[in-house]
């Protein structure tokens, strides 16, 4: 094994030079102690144009700010909370990406990755580092990359699968010794339990799971209990997961590949998530080209996709990534899952979100704002789910859908839908008055 020589961050990102692409490996791992010095380079004027490239990032960050216009932008394919208002004021800016996609436009060359920045385990003694919590597209980047740099932090974890990167495919080295981010979660709202007892009732034993995070998963995890035979196969989870585990309910017994392993691109909660992770040979840590992939999904018997909307309108279309125009999130791997559950045998695909927003606003809509971005099209809906009830929408014509989505809007807007109802589709359409 060759011996590494360490610099420090600031000598690390002295070869970033104007113009460039740098790669931000992702979530937990937010390499903090790379972007600093970074940023630092360009308040002092050393660099310009540089494009920033990243899935979600955790923590603050300044590069989105006003006062770095025309030396840093934030290319993303998902937005977070700390960035979302430089995104809508066009100081960042977002690529509308499958996340199945992000990882062939970096290794097709259409985002010609020319640094990246990242965070790894401690190497080994065969010489090898982890990438821990998130493989995602950072591992086409480093593979594809002019320069590759990497802080060395022991609090990573030692993971499996596409994490493993040999010495020698890493230009430079530094030290890291910073807490990885972590997630908290509010406890469950009573809505949320309501959501989470519907979608449980749709899952069957032996399914294999896709979900994220949040409030709606974690409520769907604590219903759990008494499955038997779960897998999971997910581009990201949570704390939520691990007493499930424990408790032997998610085993992958009845998984068609990767029987026994938790399979997953990344990840995002407490300091014991990543602990539990750590040479735990049952994680199973993957690109997001291989989790999101289509064809893996769909060979999956039962599997059973669950994710999240922000309006859905009467006739089964989901905006999940923005509020008319604004940018709030991302495609991410909704229509990846939603695809490919449909085409699994015996897979459900599931949205489930709460009737109202916190101000009391109708999520269901007659028609979505405009400029909502559609993330999953009618002619890809299956289940709706809301703490009202779940319908199924799959070959329902429009009417049909229409009076199954009002059935599960929240009490006091379903007149209105109805009413809207009647006036696209016309005398023939009555859900309310009972015809």
């Amino acid at each position: 094994m060759k011996e590494i020589k360490y610099v420090t961050p600031e000598e690390a990102v002295s070869v970033i030079k104007s113009g460039d692409r740098v790669h931000l490996s992702s979530v937990a791992v937010t390499p903090h102690v790379l972007i600093k010095p970074m940023v630092e380079r360009g308040r002092r004027k050393e660099i310009h144009d540089i494009k920033i490239q990243h899935l979600h990032i955790e923590g603050s960050v300044e590069f989105g700010d006003p006062e770095f216009e025309g030396t840093f932008k934030s290319e993303q394919f998902f937005v977070g909370p700390n960035l979302r208002k430089q995104t809508n004021l066009g100081y960042a800016d977002y690529i509308p990406v499958f996340l199945s996609e992000t990882q062939r436009l970096i290794r097709l060359g259409v985002l010609k990755v020319n640094v990246v920045l990242c965070l790894c385990s401690p190497p080994d003694k065969h010489g090898f580092v982890s990438l821990g919590t998130s493989v995602d597209a950072t591992l086409a980047a480093i593979e594809t990359a002019d320069t590759v740099i990497a802080a060395v932090n022991p609090n990573v974890p030692r993971t499996f699968g596409d994490t493993m990167i040999n010495i020698n495919d890493i230009d430079i080295f530094t030290r890291d010794d910073s807490e990885l981010q972590p997630r908290e979660y509010s406890p469950l709202t009573d809505t949320e339990k309501a959501i989470g007892k519907n979608v449980a009732a749709l899952v069957e034993d032996g399914a294999c799971l896709q979900m994220g995070i949040g409030g709606i998963p974690n409520a769907v995890m604590t219903q759990l209990y008494d499955h038997k035979n779960l897998g999971l196969h997910s581009e990201m989870f949570a704390d939520g997961v691990l007493p499930l585990i424990d408790n032997g309910v998610i085993n992958g017994k009845n998984k068609n590949i990767d029987k026994g392993r938790v399979v997953a691109s990344f990840l995002l909660g407490s300091k014991h998530l990543y602990e539990y992770i750590n040479d735990n040979p049952m994680i199973l840590m993957k690109e997001i080209g291989y989790t999101n992939d289509v064809n893996i999904i769909s060979s999956l018997d039962k599997m059973t996709a669950i994710n999240s909307a922000i309006s859905v309108d009467l006739t089964g279309q989901v905006c999940a990534d923005s509020i008319g125009t604004r940018q709030f999130s991302g495609v991410g791997g909704q229509i990846d899952f939603v695809r490919g559950s449909s085409m699994s045998k015996g897979g459900k695909s599931i949205i489930a979100m709460a009737s109202t927003t916190k101000k009391g606003i109708s999520k269901i809509a007659s028609v979505l704002s405009p400029g909502s971005g559609v993330c999953t099209t009618r002619s890809n809906m299956h289940y709706l789910v809301t703490e009202y009830g779940a319908v199924d929408l799959f070959g329902k014509t429009l009417q049909d859908r229409a009076k199954a989505i009002i059935s599960i809007a929240h009490p006091s807007h379903r007149e209105e839908l109805d009413r809207a109802a009647f006036k696209r589709f016309g005398p023939h359409f009555h859900y309310i008055r009972g015809k």
